[in-house]
Formats: C-alpha cells, sequence, structure tokens
C-alpha cells in the first residue's frame, strides 16, 4: 500500500472540490480548499519526501473551456517539470498531446474519456492511446458510481457525469489489465466530500487483486481515490487486499486545510521518505 499524492487543478489553480459538482454549465463548483500556491510547490513537496506515483489532473473541459483548460495545462506542465518521472498526468488526454506530458517529465498518462464513445468502450481508441505512449506510460481511469437500478458500479466519464456501460467486475479489470499498466479509481459519489470510503468498490477491489495475485502474477497497481477522511479508512483500505491496494488522499490531507498528516499517512502505508 502507497500513498499516491495528488494535485487537482482548476480555473489555473490547484484545488480540492466535490467530485460531483462539476458540470458542464454550471458557474461554481464545490470547493473545499483553493491553494495560493502554484502546482509546481505542491510537486516539489512530493519530491522531497519521495511519494512518487501520484496524479495531476486538469478539471476544466478540454473542449469547452479552452482558456481554462490552458491555465490548467500550464500550471501541470511546471509541475511535472518539478518532479521529473515522479507523476502522472490526466484531464483531456488525447494521442495529439500525450507527448508534450511525457516530454515535460509525466511518468504516465491517465485516460478515461477519449477511449469512450457513446457509453462504451472504443477499442481503436484505446489501441491510438497505447500506440502514442506505450502501453507502460498509460494509466485507465476507471472511475465509477454505483448504478441506482442494480446497484453495479459502472465506470463515467467527462469528468464523472456520463455513466458507460462498463460494469466494474473481476472480469472487467482481468480484461483491462492487459490493456495498461495501471487502473486509477476514484468513488466518484464520495470524491470531496470527507465522509467515509465506498467500502463496497474498496472490498471488490481488493478481492480482485488478491486472485490476481494467488494465480502466480505480480500484483498489478490499483490506485483507489474518494472519501478517505480518517486513519480507521486506511486501515480497511489496507487490509482490503493485504496492503496491495493503493490510496489517494485529498480533501482530508494537511496540505489542502484537512485534518490528516502527510508524513503520518506515508509511513503507515509504507511509502519511501528518501529525498530524490
Amino acid at each position: 500500500m502507497r500513498i499516491r499524492p495528488c494535485i487537482d487543478i482548476h480555473d489555473g489553480h490547484v484545488k480540492q472540490i466535490v467530485g460531483g459538482s462539476i458540470c458542464d454549465g454550471k458557474k461554481k463548483v464545490s470547493e473545499n480548499f483553493v491553494s495560493f500556491e502554484n502546482a509546481s510547490h505542491y510537486a516539489d513537496i512530493y519530491r522531497q519526501k519521495g511519494l512518487a506515483g501520484g496524479h495531476i489532473i486538469l478539471l476544466n473541459s478540454k473542449d469547452s473551456e479552452a482558456l481554462r483548460y490552458e491555465a490548467d495545462r500550464i500550471q501541470a506542465i511546471g509541475a511535472l517539470r518539478a518532479y521529473p518521472g515522479g507523476m502522472q498526468i490526466g484531464g483531456g488526454m488525447n494521442p495529439e498531446n500525450s507527448g508534450e506530458y511525457l516530454d515535460a517529465g509525466a511518468s504516465h498518462v491517465i485516460v478515461t474519456g477519449y477511449c469512450f464513445r457513446n457509453g462504451r468502450l472504443d477499442e481503436q481508441r484505446l489501441h491510438a492511446m497505447q500506440s502514442a505512449v506505450g502501453k507502460d506510460h498509460l494509466v485507465l481511469d476507471l472511475s465509477c458510481r454505483r448504478r441506482h437500478e442494480d446497484g453495479q458500479y459502472v465506470v463515467v466519464t467527462d469528468r464523472w457525469q456520463k455513466l458507460t456501460d462498463m460494469v466494474i467486475c473481476p472480469e472487467t479489470l482481468d480484461e483491462l489489465s492487459t490493456e495498461c499498466d495501471e487502473f486509477l479509481i476514484h468513488a466518484a459519489d464520495v470524491e470531496g466530500k470527507m465522509n467515509g470510503i465506498e467500502k463496497d468498490i474498496v472490498s471488490l477491489l481488493g478481492n480482485w487483486l488478491e486472485s490476481y495475485m494467488s494465480d502466480g502474477a505480480p500484483c498489478f497497481p490499483v490506485t483507489y481515490a474518494g472519501g478517505v477522511h480518517s486513519l480507521e479508512d486506511m486501515e480497511i483500505i489496507k487490509k482490503a487486499a493485504s496492503g496491495n491496494l493503493d490510496v489517494t488522499v485529498g480533501s482530508a490531507l494537511d496540505l489542502f486545510g484537512g485534518n490528516l498528516a502527510l508524513d503520518e499517512l506515508a509511513g503507515m502505508a509504507g511509502n519511501s521518505q528518501k529525498i530524490r
């Protein structure tokens, strides 16, 4: 289990927001924290603490909010340069623009929306991303919401606004694990609310990881994010897959105005604290 640090960028500022409040046409999102520091400031903190493998997410829409997205992009490039090889990048990624972020220092490109059309996985687009960045540099964002009619978790795209037909289940995870290097999975219904984690999806991911490794395969990197607000939440995640499920803490982190200390969480999770 590792702490995967995050830098969320919206309107050109580092923020922590309630994930479900992002909506095209809505003037104001629900903000938990807005920083006066640039994204590079946080990337440098993570670099000094040796916390690698976290993600930078550009939250503005690439298509409908071009000027705001550009402000996000500038911040993201600065952060990647502050911690070369230490962070991943997501938000509006496609085969045409991904190379810029890899050149700036991203270890991986995170993609969801580009690979889905009309609510379905587009394998041609997935393969285009693989060709552009290489499978070993590709993270699939399988962030999800619980579907009301049957209680299943389904992948959501377009900043968690659109439900797809892809159900998060062992068969889906088995299939997609051959197409990328990692999974990033936000539980969108609890993201940013600091009211506790989505235990059912944590359990599902933990069980899949243990089954995956029982076949002799090395651990496949999976990061869970959403709702972490206490050390008890961390313990649940740690036990879910015998410490093999990684976790992101956002709004509850002391760096972002919360009450959970980054150093304590990193020590609990087993992250290295060496300066690189």
